[in-house]
């Protein structure tokens, strides 16, 4: 069928040939800034919103996320919706937030929902690149000691956030109870990371992002050094009693 003398069947294939270019520009564009993960500020202006996104889902919802980067991230990209200098601002601090707490809350959900499904088989998988067994029980005593709250304060301790979720859907954590919880976390740590970055990226701090990223990295894992270093403590006395 033709009109106008463009033939329907052009239209199709022109159509097919402009969305499978965007699909090879967006992929290729996720692809390098999965490349410079090492360098963060690297990472958000190649991938941006999109890309930011996608890793804050992965590492809240999928059990091999626990890896990509997180707190440092989102203070990195907060940093980024303040001008600084001849620097302007790359983002914009309400389409970001906005962005991550959604992905940060569909991520959680499907966290849940996989551990309701599939806790019991996973808990029988031995130990591999992607997934550490301890990372799990560790989680399950984090979700023990701390209840529905650990649905906030998790959000805050890299590798326990990824699977307290999972932990609650194998505890048959009641769905709506459980999106309240998931809901305020994720409001509270996008927005406070996003508003913590916000605030220093006018600062001189800003212009070292590489200091500031360690920072973070560094605060978000004394949680956990610290209860290492009781237990390594408790055990010290137990051994001498």
């Amino acid at each position: 069928m033709t009109g106008n003398g463009v033939s329907f069947k052009g239209d199709c294939q022109s159509a097919a040939s402009v969305l499978n270019g965007s699909m090879d520009n967006w992929f290729s564009t996720l692809k390098a800034a999965l490349q410079a993960m090492a360098n963060v500020e690297e990472m958000i202006k190649i991938g941006g919103v999109p890309v930011m996104t996608l890793i804050v889902f992965a590492e809240t919802g999928l059990l091999f996320g626990f890896f990509l980067p997180g707190d440092s991230m989102i203070v990195v990209a907060g940093i980024l919706t303040s001008a600084n200098g001849e620097r302007p601002a790359l983002l914009d601090p309400w389409t970001l937030t906005l962005s991550l707490t959604v992905a940060a809350i569909v991520g959680n959900e499907l966290g849940r929902w996989l551990g309701a499904k599939f806790g019991e088989r996973v808990e029988q998988w031995e130990d591999g690149w992607l997934y550490k067994r301890r990372y799990l029980e560790a989680a399950r005593a984090y979700y023990a000691e701390k209840g529905a709250a650990s649905l906030v304060m998790a959000r805050f301790i890299p590798v326990i956030r990824t699977f307290v979720p999972f932990v609650a859907g194998m505890g048959k954590m009641p769905a709506r109870r459980f999106f309240v919880w998931n809901v305020t976390g994720a409001v509270v740590w996008i927005g406070s990371l996003v508003l913590l970055g916000h605030l220093i990226g006018d600062t001189p701090l800003a212009k070292n992002l590489g200091a500031v990223t360690l920072g973070v990295i560094f605060v978000s894992f004394l949680p956990v050094l610290i209860k290492a270093g009781k237990a390594w403590l408790t055990s010290r006395r137990e051994t001498r009693t």
